[in-house]
């Protein structure tokens, strides 16, 4: 089938500036790009100045443990409806692969955010994965190994160093992977068990990363000026020392580290954004090559016991009661609040659990204040309610001041580390994060519209070695979205649903037309994508 797109304002990906022209797509290919094509074609779509690139990219997804539900398309329609196309998963270490057959520790894997509930099944290889989604997927997916996944399977989830063999098992299933096509490897320090990684088995990893030349995306063991990651609550930042840790394991190697979600928790946090980049610089001079990637919101998701000690958690009902440690408690997480900056009218509830909606889209303060007893009380009440699994949406994680100046950063990238949840209040950069970056740049408050697409396009394609795309070039895969800039600039972000996207092809094929979406297309429109 041949399409001719008419009339169009074109990014190409590559920042240079738009230019008014004609696409021809035939079949899943573009065939020709130029100021004018005039051939039949089966359809003609005028888009009478509208702008087109690309499909967008998302640089950091977890939407490979989507791609093999059942019925994945609910899962990928807000991504589709924001012009995303295609993903780069498996971050922050908890990929949906990593693992052998008859692995004895499956029910491990997920980093306690995801499972394997209402899917096709388990695919532990890249091979696998890939043989499971391939044309039976809404979007493009490409797919990163994740360390945890690999330690998971390797051995457990314990708090202990990996035996010898148990090191090389998790090794060889990382090398298997990259070998097969993944796209490179992630951690993530802040789960369990990469949180109980040392320097020597980071470095390891990292190695593999280098060997084939892929990249090292990383969920650093902190993100704000103090955590649970550290005992120290005063001295240096422990966002500034979780970003050491990936200099003592990439310094002097040609390492691709991919810094992922770059936020600064807690309002005491936001002065160490100058240290990073200066730090990253630094270490960018030594020969390694970092970057880092950005979504466009000043919260985030997270589970309810992120400011809950480990130790609170794993004492008995009887134990929690006891006096002295409700005082100890209470003394750990007022001076942990007052340090970060951060406190109970941040944390926002988004899922307990059923019977319990009463409580979702309400701060913590504002629920102990309802039930007239004192926030710690009322954190711990939801705590336990919710099987110390609840999630929340909190903030700040950053300022819209600092989101600009990151945007305009020549080693940034787009994404939205956003997945649709079955219940409770969803994550904001669901519905409309890649609108919001191009209405910055609309405004005058990001970057130019040719690099703001660039970072969502092109940059991607290029930081991740994905063939034939990312770019609007003669041959290549036929991934386009369209967008109408005036829609964009006058479109009111944050009410959970896109603005300014008018149409989206997936490998040549018009899958969203204004509003209206073709079920029966996405059901078999996405690819797997190797990178070998």
């Amino acid at each position: 089938m041949k399409t001719l797109i008419k009339n169009a304002k074109i990014y190409d990906g590559s920042g240079g500036e738009a230019f008014m022209g004609d696409i021809l797509i035939c079949g899943d290919r573009i065939q020709k790009t130029a100021p004018s094509i005039d051939v039949p074609a089966d359809q003609v779509i005028d888009l009478q100045g509208k702008s087109v690139s690309s499909g967008f990219i998302d640089g950091h997804s977890h939407n490979d443990w989507f791609a093999i539900k059942k019925d994945p398309l609910p899962c990928f329609e807000p991504f589709i409806r924001q012009g995303i196309t295609t993903f780069v998963a498996g971050n922050c270490g908890v990929s949906a692969i990593g693992f052998e057959k008859d692995c004895p520790h499956i029910d491990k894997l997920g980093g306690g955010l995801f499972n394997f509930q209402d899917t096709t099944g388990c695919y532990g290889t890249i091979d696998e994965f890939f043989a499971a989604v391939d044309g039976n997927m809404p979007c493009n997916l490409l797919e990163l190994v994740g360390h945890c996944s690999a330690r998971a399977a390797a051995g457990g989830n314990e708090n202990r160093r990996l035996t010898a063999d148990e090191e090389k098992a998790m090794l060889d299933i990382m090398e298997k992977a990259l070998q097969q096509g993944a796209a490179g490897l992630s951690l993530g320090l802040m789960y369990e068990p990469g949180l109980y990684a040392d320097v020597e088995e980071l470095r390891k990893v990292a190695a593999l990363c280098v060997k084939y030349n892929k990249p090292l995306t990383v969920h650093p063991r902190a993100e704000s000026k103090v955590s649970m990651a550290y005992p120290q609550l005063f001295g240096r930042s422990h966002l500034l020392r979780a970003f050491d840790e990936l200099v003592e394991i990439s310094r002097g190697t040609p390492l691709k580290l991919q810094y992922s979600h770059a936020i600064f928790v807690g309002r005491s946090s936001f002065k160490d954004k100058d240290e990073l980049l200066k730090l990253m610089d630094e270490l960018r001079a030594s020969g390694t090559d970092v970057m880092f990637d950005i979504y466009n919101e000043c919260l985030g998701v997270s589970v309810i016991t992120v400011i809950l000690p480990g130790w609170y958690q794993g004492m008995s009902i009887e134990e929690r009661k006891k006096p002295l440690n409700r005082i100890k408690l209470a003394a750990l997480v007022k001076a942990s609040s007052t340090l970060l900056g951060f406190g109970f009218k941040d944390i926002v509830i988004a899922y307990i659990g059923p019977g319990y909606e009463r409580y979702e889209g309400k701060s913590v303060h504002q629920i102990a204040k309802e039930e007239g007893i004192s926030d710690l009380n009322a954190y711990l009440k939801l705590c336990e309610l919710s099987g110390f699994r609840g999630r929340v949406n909190m903030g700040p994680y950053s300022t819209q001041e600092i989101i600009h100046d990151f945007e305009r950063n020549e080693h940034c990238i787009y994404m939205t580390d956003a997945w649709l949840e079955p219940h409770g209040v969803q994550n904001p950069a669901l519905y409309d994060c890649y609108p919001k970056f191009l209405r910055d740049s609309l405004l005058g408050t990001g970057d130019t519209m040719p690099n703001t697409i660039r970072r969502m396009t092109g940059a991607i394609a290029d930081r991740f070695m994905i063939p034939e795309r990312g770019y609007l070039r003669d041959g290549y895969y036929a991934d386009l979205t369209v967008f109408d800039e005036e829609a964009l600039r006058n479109g009111t972000p944050d009410r959970e649903k896109p603005f300014g996207i008018d149409k989206v092809f997936i490998n040549g094929t018009l899958v969203l037309d204004v509003d209206r979406l073709d079920p029966d297309a996405l059901k078999t429109a996405g690819r797997a994508i190797r990178v070998l």
